[in-house]
């Protein structure tokens, strides 16, 4: 060992000992911050299911690769990351001696392929992320960037630390060619001996070289450990563990469908025995999150795929998914000291620490451990009320995120409290919540006009207790009952169902709300209440019939949703198909048959509730293909550019259809130029929400003779009963 390679082995050994040390303390800091929040015992269930997942989120990279061009680089990024990372280790050995190497592996000329290849592609892919950041940066878009809050530096740390170990590492070799040390032959490293031939025959230019390539690594060891919040970096070691705690690791749109039910210390909440002052009713400290939603603020990548997908954010809203996600995680960091010092506030507000605990507790911390976690800038809350409420639960950013961040939960959570205990929220929604109260329905309409749709119509719709057997119960839902629009819809699906001759009956007066915009508002109780009352009426409904044959069809995707996902919380399992997946068998079955072609041409919105929420793309489209033909183009259906996974809002879920919309661009009359642009003439729609909010918005741009929004299932009975 010559006095360089002293020199280089002791620098080396110095520079890694810290950054260990950091990177031990900075990952016990974490688990003690993930470890404040509350027990949430369902994530330790089907350990072979998760495992399957995560390997294939991670290894498989099945989420990043929607975005075909950015989810292969990152692949290429994080398999050099992974299988580079050896090259690192290398590099301890070279430093001792220019000669030095991996053992056992370090000769094999497959090996040196291996690296070779993961280096190149790895060097071409990380410039290929750098100018996608760069050309995205958000003072070139004017903030409409998906960077937009983003901690720009740190991104461009990050990469330029992945270019240069990489970089390094073929610097490392050439010197190897150069000196006459390298291991393996021409074919299976090209760039490393081409790299060595403009390269000196300097043997201490091997161990110097991988001296900087250890320096550079820990360096960034050493950022990221003191940098606990820096999630463009730490994403990589936590993305497993957050995949692998996913919520349902079996189901397509984990995090989506149903909401979490409410919990206090892990349990589900009892409204029959619940005590306010005893147990959690929503969250209102970051705390009173599970551990899962700390580890999901922990992972955040800040890559805001979220938020270039959130329709709140694109219309001009406060909510970013990301930067509420980030405002959640720097809190919860900040008030950490607090926390392990043993302080807090107990549920009815009192200080739980005692004087001495506190007294050496950072003053930063102690003044953000009295911050609001909802409140607006002049109370110095967390999170702005403008925020909160601008969400429409449709999920577009749990779809979208590529470490699986569960973001509606979190806000839903955050509005229970709100909602529950603070009474604080839109005061237009307060008229929908005693309307639900009262009458049964959203809009207060009387219970007894339930069935008036059916008048009319040219045969009887049978009801429950009138017909002794029936294949499937028509769940109406409210809006089916009494919205103008959506009446005729019932109508059709009813019309469709007679004229195929399924046997179907429904509950009349005997249905009440099914409970999603209450839930969703963050009024649980209210849920539960009429939840449990339908649940009693349609189990007896059901009464001696095995799951598989308690079958319910319904028109309206939250209905569809909550029947289906969110009962069986509340004992009530059944099968929910919605309309559209029922006549798209009903048509391939040859039980209804299109006579007419439906012409104009036609583009179909996808409901939240129905395409990203419970994944239902293909039926819909099946049975408009059926009634136009078949056609494409001008003359059939015509794709709006975000459709499917990626599909807009139309800006009433998450209970927004009963709050108004003051803030920025409406968000359905963004959809609605987006429908225009296709052409189409008709824009159909499997929703109820939806057809009240787009064709509200093709009327306020004065649209209305031009451009008509009607359901799938009235598209396909004019094509069927032309007459």
């Amino acid at each position: 060992m010559g006095s360089v390679q002293i020199v280089t082995t002791i620098l080396a050994a110095a520079i890694t000992a810290v950054a260990v040390w950091l990177a031990v303390r900075a990952v016990m800091q974490m688990v003690a911050v993930v470890r404040l929040g509350q027990p949430d015992p369902s994530r330790s269930t089907d350990v072979g299911a998760r495992t399957k997942v995560m390997l294939a989120e991670t290894a498989g990279h099945t989420r990043m690769l929607r975005w075909s061009v950015v989810g292969a680089a990152h692949w290429f990024v994080m398999v050099g990351f992974v299988v580079l990372s050896l090259l690192v280790l290398e590099a301890y050995f070279e430093v001792v001696s220019p000669t030095g190497g991996l053992p056992l592996v370090g000769g094999w000329a497959l090996y040196g392929l291996l690296t070779e290849a993961i280096g190149i592609l790895g060097t071409i892919s990380i410039l290929v992320l750098i100018g996608i950041r760069v050309r995205n940066r958000p003072t070139r878009t004017g903030g409409k960037s998906r960077f937009t809050g983003s901690t720009m530096w740190q991104g461009y740390f990050v990469e330029a630390v992945v270019l240069a170990v990489l970089v390094m590492g073929f610097v490392i070799r050439g010197f190897k060619v150069a000196t006459d040390h390298f291991a393996y032959p021409t074919w299976a490293t090209p760039l490393s001996h081409a790299v060595g031939a403009v390269l000196p025959d300097w043997e201490n230019g091997v161990s110097i070289a991988a001296l900087i390539k250890i320096s550079i690594s820990m360096t960034w060891v050493i950022v990221i450990a003191l940098n606990v919040t820096m999630g463009v970096a730490w994403h990589r070691f936590l993305a497993f563990p957050n995949i692998f705690f996913k919520r349902e690791p079996a189901e397509a749109n984990s995090g989506l469908g149903a909401l979490r039910p409410m919990t206090s210390q892990g349990k589900p909440l009892d409204f029959e025995e619940a005590d306010p002052e005893t147990d959690q009713f929503g969250v209102s400290q970051v705390e009173q999150f599970t551990w899962k939603g700390l580890l999901d603020f922990s992972t955040c990548t800040e890559c805001g795929r979220c938020q270039s997908q959130c329709p709140a954010w694109n219309t001009g809203k406060p909510l970013s998914p990301k930067l509420l996600i980030l405002s959640l995680r720097d809190h919860a960091y900040a008030k950490a000291p607090y926390l392990l010092a043993g302080g807090g506030k107990d549920l009815t507000g009192e200080e739980k620490a005692t004087a001495a605990q506190l007294a050496h507790v950072d003053v930063l911390a102690l003044a953000e451990a009295e911050k609001p976690l909802v409140g607006d800038a002049e109370s110095g809350g967390v999170i702005d009320p403008d925020v909160l409420w601008s969400c429409t639960t449709c999920g577009a950013c749990v779809e979208q995120c590529p470490v699986d961040i569960e973001h509606v939960d979190h806000i839903v959570d955050m509005r229970r409290y709100q909602v529950l205990i603070e009474s604080s929220f839109p005061s237009e929604a307060g008229v929908m919540l005693r309307n639900l109260e009262n009458k049964g329905n959203p809009w207060g309409a009387p219970p007894n006009t339930r069935e008036d749709w059916t008048k009319g119509l040219d045969f009887e719709v049978p009801r429950v207790g009138e017909v002794e057997d029936f294949e499937y119960l028509f769940w109406v839902g409210c809006a089916g009952a009494f919205e103008d629009r959506a009446k005729k819809t019932t109508r059709a699906v009813a019309t469709l169902l007679h004229e195929a001759g399924v046997s179907f009956a429904i509950l009349g007066e005997g249905e009440t709300c099914s409970g999603d915009p209450a839930r969703r508002i963050g009024n649980e109780f209210v849920f539960q209440m009429l939840a449990q009352q339908n649940v009693e009426t349609l189990n007896e409904v059901f009464e001696g019939r095995e799951p598989a044959k308690r079958k319910i069809v319904a028109t309206c995707p939250h209905c569809f949703n909550t029947l289906g996902n969110e009962y069986g919380q509340l004992g009530g399992e059944f099968e929910v198909v919605h309309h559209t997946q029922l006549l798209a068998h009903l048509v391939a079955g040859g039980k209804l048959t299109p006579v007419q072609p439906v012409d104009g041409g036609v583009t179909y919105h996808d409901p939240c509730y129905l395409g990203r929420h419970n994944r239902v793309f293909a039926p819909p489209r099946e049975v408009l293909g059926s009634a136009i033909g078949g056609g494409t183009g001008d003359a059939g259906l015509i794709e709006m550019p975000r459709n499917s996974e990626r599909s807009f809002c139309c800006g009433a879920g998450g209970a927004r259809m009963w709050m108004e919309e003051r803030i920025g661009k409406r968000i359905n009359v963004d959809r609605v130029e987006e429908a225009m642009s296709t052409g189409a003439k008709t824009v159909a729609v499997g929703c109820p929400f939806c057809s009240t909010m787009l064709n509200d918005g093709v009327n306020g741009k004065g649209a209305g003779e031009e451009v008509e929004v009607v359901d799938v299932a009235s598209v396909l009975l004019r094509s069927v009963r032309p007459e």
